[in-house]
């Protein structure tokens, strides 16, 4: 049962197997909604998910979590692709049994991402598949609209990303 006394900062090389943990957890869960596979992220190995989880602490990229407690139990990241188009949130998730729940994990998330994405851009853009209608409500819900704009998403099924954006205040 949430605990409601949820600590958000970014994170470090040190929390590799942390970050490891948690992104298996998020691929299991619903893997339609990461570039990556399972069985992928399964055969990445040690250096590669210390790099993953130092870019908590990189300029131009942010990975922020929320953790009860011991637990992690959530995790929002963001990056530049390129100058023009800006902040791009990346890496959604939060544990079945807090989405929705009095501790705001999300909102706690998001608020973090967007400080750190004012830092490089008036908007925060991200891409959801097409068959995710629960999380476009999701976004939605926290003032992100579609764009119109999309493109192929790249691993099974295949189908689209669509854009959402979301201007910074």
């Amino acid at each position: 049962m949430p605990r409601h006394d949820i600590l958000i900062r970014t994170t470090s090389e040190a929390d590799w197997q942390a970050v490891r943990a948690l992104r298996l957890e998020m691929l299991r869960d619903y893997p339609i909604a990461y570039a990556e596979t399972l069985a992928h992220a399964l055969d990445v190995e040690e250096p590669v998910w210390r790099m993953r989880a130092a870019r908590g602490t990189t300029h131009g990229q942010t990975s922020i979590v929320a953790i009860d407690g011991e637990r992690w139990v959530g995790q929002m990241g963001g990056y530049i692709p390129d100058a023009a188009t800006g902040p791009l949130l990346v890496g959604v998730y939060v544990a079945p049994d807090y989405r929705g729940d009095a501790a705001g994990v999300s909102r706690l998330l998001l608020d973090a991402v967007e400080q750190w994405a004012r830092g490089f851009g008036d908007t925060l853009r991200l891409e959801v598949h097409e068959d995710n209608p629960r999380a476009i409500r999701f976004y939605e819900k926290l003032g992100f609209t579609l764009t119109g704009r999309s493109r192929e998403y790249e691993l099974e099924p295949g189908g689209l990303e669509l854009e959402m954006i979301k201007p910074l205040r």
